[in-house]
């Protein structure tokens, strides 16, 4: 399975590379005027990343402008799109032989769900789902299918979170992955250490020079957590105190450390080719 992968090193190296190309132009990607923050062309593929559009809790949902005026609706499934589903994609594409279409977005409830075995939820801290999106849920994790969620933090958004997995698999347990699981070594080898904090762009302070420091919300501890069905299959990785997400959007901005996307891009990976062969 490992045939086809770039290593770490040249991983990183692409990375550079790419951000490299952009400071030397002094580009800086802004919203809403970069390719990335526009869909991709239509292409179809054995991966297409998948967003899942949710109902938010009441008290908690927001609109976002941006989105409005795509004609995408308004909630906290849209943080981030389209620029983390495009960039994934795309790294994807190079990293792997899996061949890749363009990223898309369906509610829980689309009956094309079913066609693709990976789907990607954020902001789960303030997700609401009704009970035919729970329902939905269930029988596509039932299925086969393997949810990823990212970019939720503390003692509240974990309590919206667990609460609601609870509903959708009322006995099933959330626990960390331990580092023996498959998914951690499917293509690259995540060990204990990897479970580091991988930041949002709100976490990087630019200093005089250029220099980022990196700021990790107090009171948090990134945890790397997950669901099996009842023959030990993973189901649902959780990306818990840590934005994924962010560490692929800004992969081409030189500002983010590259070694965070490249961790980001390694854990992704290893969900996807996990959720395509188990």
């Amino acid at each position: 399975m490992k045939r086809g992968f770039l290593s770490d090193g040249a991983a990183l190296a692409l990375v550079a590379l790419a951000a490299a190309g952009l400071a030397q132009r002094g580009r800086f990607r802004v919203p809403e005027r970069e390719e990335d923050e526009l869909p991709a062309p239509a292409r179809n593929g054995e991966f297409h990343f998948i967003r899942v559009e949710y109902t938010d809790l009441p008290q908690y949902h927001r609109g976002f402008g941006y989105a409005s005026r795509m004609g995408m609706g308004s909630g906290w499934w849209i943080v981030d799109w389209p620029a983390a589903d495009n960039h994934f994609s795309s790294g994807v594409g190079r990293l792997t032989r899996v061949d890749t279409g363009d990223p898309r977005h369906l509610r829980l409830t689309d009956d094309r769900l079913f066609d693709y075995p990976w789907i990607y939820a954020t902001q789960t801290g303030w997700w609401g789902l009704t009970d035919a999106e729970t329902a939905r849920l269930r029988e596509y994790l039932l299925r086969g299918g393997f949810l990823v969620v990212d970019d939720f933090w503390g003692p509240e958004q974990w309590a919206v979170f667990r609460e609601t997995m609870a509903r959708v698999f009322p006995a099933q347990p959330i626990t960390d992955i331990a580092e023996s699981d498959a998914v951690m070594h499917v293509v690259y080898d995540i060990r204990e250490k990897d479970r580091t904090f991988i930041p949002g762009s709100r976490h990087l302070y630019r200093g005089p020079g250029g220099t980022v420091r990196v700021v990790q919300p107090p009171g948090t501890q990134p945890a790397w957590r997950a669901m099996y069905d009842e023959r030990g299959r993973l189901i649902v990785a959780v990306n818990f105190n840590t934005d994924v997400g962010d560490a692929w959007e800004f992969a081409d901005v030189p500002y983010y450390p590259a070694e965070m996307t490249l961790l980001a891009y390694r854990y992704g990976v290893n969900y996807l080719v996990y959720a395509m062969t188990h």
